[in-house]
């Protein structure tokens, strides 16, 4: 079966596929290939499995990257490029939080 990918979190290593059935799958990192990672409106191809948790998706191949895609807008295609930052922006504010305790430790 194909279908696309509805979302799919690299960090946590699930998501979701949708299938051409309209049937949601749930996708994990396991059923991938080693080296293959999902983004967002990737098309895949995948067995469908019923399993005791709900719909999987299994041995998912990856056959056209949302960036390579000509029916998505091009905004669609690009989502991933601004969660790249966003670990960074993240990690900001934890530096200010360090240095209270040594202020506190002066008095």
């Amino acid at each position: 079966m194909e279908g696309t990918v509805k979302w799919y979190n690299f960090k946590k290593g699930y998501g979701f596929v949708t299938g051409d059935d309209e049937q949601e799958y749930f996708v994990h990192y396991t059923a991938l290939p080693k080296g293959t990672f999902l983004k967002d409106n990737d098309k895949v191809s995948f067995e469908a499995a019923e399993t005791d948790k709900g719909k999987q998706a299994q041995n998912v191949q990856l056959v056209q990257k949302a960036s390579d895609r000509d029916d998505l807008p091009p905004e669609e295609g690009q989502e991933a490029q601004p969660e790249a930052e966003a670990p960074q922006e993240e990690a900001q504010p934890e530096a200010p939080a360090e240095e209270a305790p040594k202020d506190s430790e002066e008095f």
